[in-house]
């Protein structure tokens, strides 16, 4: 089968591609740059394409910035990074406003384009708190909406929609992969900062299954 994944760099989205290559799909990677102070992200993902022979598309739509420079995600926000867990509310500001719906619907329009069968991205239930677009509600939704949307039936699957960063990180280091090769820190600096809630998550997972995290941080 062929599959549309949509790899942000991160260590989410490399454990569904690397599990979608694992599977024997024929796997089309496409990131987005769409002005995330942490666009870091896109070089690891480059990197593990080119050694995974992934075809790799990195589409450039940061004008949409313009319209959502609210969040501090956004390189184009003065907001400073929140830190702590991503149940806290603080986090709320990190929400890019409609950003799964504009990437998943770009990524089913290359996937009718490609021919490909399913579109795979990496909301799981330690979002669901705080980003909507990563409930089961709205990738239901999604997946309903891709099929009425073209001739082409494109479906929308969500690998570990009903797990957790604790279960993802368990089946990538069951699968022997190597976490060097993604970027979590929503701060693209240096060195992961050890302290937003990406990487309070990442840590919390690592340590939950008893392995350390290779990534050095501040």
């Amino acid at each position: 089968m062929k599959v549309v994944v949509i790899y942000s760099g991160g260590m989410d989205s490399f454990t569904i591609l690397n599990k979608a290559v694992a599977a024997g799909h024929e796997v089309l990677a496409v990131s987005f740059n769409y002005g995330q102070r942490h666009n870091k992200e896109l070089i690891f993902a480059e990197q593990v394409c080119k050694e995974l022979s992934v075809p790799h598309n990195v589409v450039d739509i940061t004008a949409m910035q313009r319209l959502m420079s609210n969040s501090s995600l956004m390189a184009a926000s003065s907001e400073a990074i929140p830190e702590g867990h991503y149940e806290a509310a603080n986090m709320k500001s990190t929400v890019v406003p409609n950003r799964n719906m504009i990437l998943i619907s770009l990524a089913i329009a290359y996937a009718v384009n490609e021919q490909a069968e399913q579109v795979w991205y990496g909301a799981h239930s330690g979002d669901h708190t705080i980003y909507p677009d990563c409930r089961p509600e709205f990738v239901e939704a999604m997946a309903k909406a891709s099929l009425l949307a073209n001739f082409e039936p494109i479906a929308v699957v969500a690998p570990y929609l009903n797990e957790d960063k604790i279960d993802i990180l368990r089946d990538g280091l069951a699968m022997g992969l190597d976490y060097t090769k993604t970027w979590t820190c929503y701060n693209g600096r240096e060195k992961a900062c050890g302290k937003c809630g990406s990487c309070v998550e990442r840590l919390e997972a690592f340590q939950l299954n008893n392995a350390t995290d290779p990534l050095v941080y501040e």
